[in-house]
């Protein structure tokens, strides 16, 4: 005899049934908080609630002002750097940064306002499964440093967003939208973002960056063939892709290529050998119903073209009846071309000037009674369905096999072969060929491509992918919060202990499989580690009971253990310069002096400066200065307590001042 379970021992909830009723009847009327009573009413005719006051378009849900403000919030972090984690450290301007995405993208506002070319990232999907967020992730950087055991831990923990909390959108659009609004910042004026995204949040998503970057600069969804087979967890219809928006940061001054080769088939060789499209080709000279009737003989458009094939010679004329031809050039094995449409002169396509260029060029093709434009371009648009195939493509001339690959089972392939696994240590990577199809929607080949969702690093391992191809100078930025990987996991059975130190891995033998497998361009295979955490200037918070010792123990404001390298790059993003700028050293009387930038930025941080060390440093600074000559807009930077008194700081602002440098600072 089966045992009565103590659910089925209760009665009927009737209370939960008669919402589940009120649901059914009534959809709208219920949201993730539970039931809108208000709207409830106005279903049910109540006109008392028809009050348009509040009503206006857009998306809204409780915490939007709070995530609004958290963009506005500067971060009190900074990023720590670890060379021993990198590759290259002091050639290489990849960056490879370890943190909240949240508080990076607020401390590379400074150095990177303005300059990223290119955003792709695959944010959580919010399945209800899977989105990590930090339970009070409104907050600062100490929730970051705890999760990372960087300070201690009071219980602040990272969670698994899951609908029982009946915020599922709410969290996720709260999470999303500061971190919107700081990588728009970060976008160059011809910058474009492409976020990939599937059916829990699209729409949610189109309106977030709608308000974001503009409706005017949304430039498509497109749809990613990801899994041709369909999932198999898919109930009513097989889902076989998801999508990626794509939108612009002004979309006046950004701009696509055609970057899918065309098939070989679509082609045929010229009279000259030149591959040319065999369709669609534009009519210049001819009868067509499109063109303007010639109402004005005199017209740069309305002219008729007699031309003879065997010398190819050319010959332009204004005439006033199509029926009125030059006999003499027609005897003379001339073929007339005019444009018409009902048995009158209507305009070419082209002026005069335009037709004989594309003459000179061979890009004309003569027919018995058209002359078409040749179109001699061997690729086309990306289409905003965008499916798996393999074909023969015309590429550089030749005919070669070519592959459009987005699947995610790839993915998932390639990372094996890198790893040497016969489990994919990943879950749901991203095709290296999608993002290769997106950095190639750009002409320039000098741009930074920045992802900070970067997971496995997808993104980078496409950047130098697509290097290799074209010599192109391309560069990566890379942000991963350090997320633990499951005990149960492949990665974990590797030695891998979080999701960021997978993806630097990746980069490593991803630079590897591209030098072993295409290699046909020096490119920069390296990158630079950063880390995220407190930063190197103590913060005054004095013990109110106990002043005159919180005044002693603030007169150095460094935290202590932290290296020179690290207050440089700490003043690197101060200052808003580049992560990837050369630094280098001088010896001065036993002190080392760095230049930054090139003299953008001076620093000598030894903790004791006597008073006869002054003017030969000051000296060296200076003499460096006049070496680099970076302008006037120099700041150069000392440890406050270095100092043995204030007048050898005086002394030192003084030497600096009197020779154009103007911007002496201490720390």
């Amino acid at each position: 005899m089966k045992k009565v379970q103590p659910e089925e021992g209760k009665s009927v909830d009737i209370v939960s049934e008669n919402i589940e009723r009120l649901k059914e009847l009534f959809p709208d009327a219920f949201s993730e908080g539970g039931i809108d009573f208000e709207v409830l009413r106005q279903l049910l005719g109540d006109a008392r609630v028809l009050d348009e006051g509040e009503e206006k378009y857009g998306l809204n849900w409780h915490g939007k002002k709070k995530a609004r403000q958290i963009a506005l919030t500067p971060s009190t972090g900074t990023l720590l750097p670890c060379p021993e984690e990198s590759v290259d450290w002091d050639t290489t301007k990849n960056l490879f940064i370890e943190g909240d995405n949240l508080e990076v993208l607020k401390l590379l506002q400074k150095s990177y306002a303005n300059k990223v070319k290119m955003i792709y990232i695959d944010p959580p999907y919010n399945t209800g499964k899977e989105f990590i967020y930090p339970d009070k992730f409104q907050e600062n950087l100490d929730t970051y440093l705890k999760y990372t055991g960087q300070i201690d831990d009071e219980g602040v923990k990272f969670s698994t967003n899951t609908e029982i909390s009946g915020r599922k959108h709410t969290n996720w659009l709260s999470m999303m939208y500061p971190r919107l609004q700081l990588a728009k910042n970060l976008l160059r004026n011809d910058g474009v973002i492409f976020i990939a995204i599937d059916d829990n949040e699209q729409a949610d998503l189109k309106k977030l960056c709608d308000e974001v970057f503009g409706g005017e600069s949304f430039i498509a969804t497109i749809s990613v063939e990801n899994n041709p087979k369909g999932r198999k967890n898919s109930r009513y219809i097989s889902v076989s892709n998801d999508y990626c928006m794509v939108y612009a940061k002004n979309k006046e001054r950004s701009k696509f290529v055609e970057n899918i080769p065309k098939s070989i088939s679509d082609m045929k060789k010229d009279e000259d050998g030149n591959y040319v499209y065999a369709s669609g080709k534009r009519v210049l000279v001819g009868e067509n119903d499109f063109n303007s009737e010639v109402k004005n003989f005199s017209s740069d458009k309305h002219y008729s073209i007699y031309y003879r094939a065997s010398d190819r010679n050319i010959i332009l004329k204004s005439e006033q009846d199509p029926e009125d031809n030059d006999s003499s050039l027609v005897n003379s094995c001339y073929t007339r071309y005019i444009s018409t449409s009902g048995g009158r002169f209507v305009e070419n396509t082209y002026t005069k000037e335009k037709l004989l260029e594309l003459f000179d060029q061979g890009a004309l093709e003569f027919t018995e009674n058209k002359i078409f434009e040749k179109n001699f371009n061997s690729s086309i648009r990306m289409k905003s369905l965008l499916t798996n195939r393999s074909y023969k493509a015309l590429v550089d001339g030749n005919s070669t096999d070519y592959k459009i690959d987005v699947k995610t089972t790839s993915a998932g392939t390639l990372l094996k072969a890198l790893f040497g696994t016969k489990e994919s240590i990943f879950t749901t990577p991203k095709s290296v060929g999608l993002i290769e199809l997106f950095i190639t929607l750009f002409e320039e080949k000098d741009f930074i491509v920045l992802d900070f969702f970067c997971g496995s690093a997808t993104a980078a391992h496409a950047t130098m992918k697509v290097n290799s191809n074209d010599g192109g100078s391309r560069r990566f930025i890379m942000i991963q919060l350090p997320e633990h990987c499951d005990h149960n996991s492949e990665a974990h059975k590797l030695g891998f202990t979080n999701i960021a130190e997978i993806a630097k891995e990746r980069i490593k033998r991803s630079a590897q499989y591209i030098a072993d497998n295409k290699y046909n361009h020096q490119f920069d295979c390296g990158f630079k580690v950063f880390k995220l955490s407190n930063s190197n200037i103590q913060a005054w918070n004095p013990d109110r009971s106990d002043l005159e010792e919180s005044l002693l123990s603030h007169q150095d404001h460094l935290v202590e253990g932290r290296t020179e390298q690290d207050i440089l790059y700490e003043l690197l993003l101060k200052r808003g310069v580049d992560l990837s700028v050369p630094i280098e050293s001088r010896e001065v009387t036993g002190k080392t002096i760095f230049s930054i930038g090139y003299g953008v930025l001076f620093a000598c941080l030894d903790e004791s400066i006597s008073k006869d060390q002054v003017e030969e440093i000051g000296q060296g600074i200076v003499e460096w200065h006049w070496e680099l000559a970076p302008g006037s807009d120099t700041h150069v930077f000392f440890r406050d307590s270095a100092f043995s008194d204030d007048a050898s700081k005086t002394n030192m602002a003084a030497i600096l001042e009197q020779n154009g440098i103007n911007h002496v600072r201490s720390l």
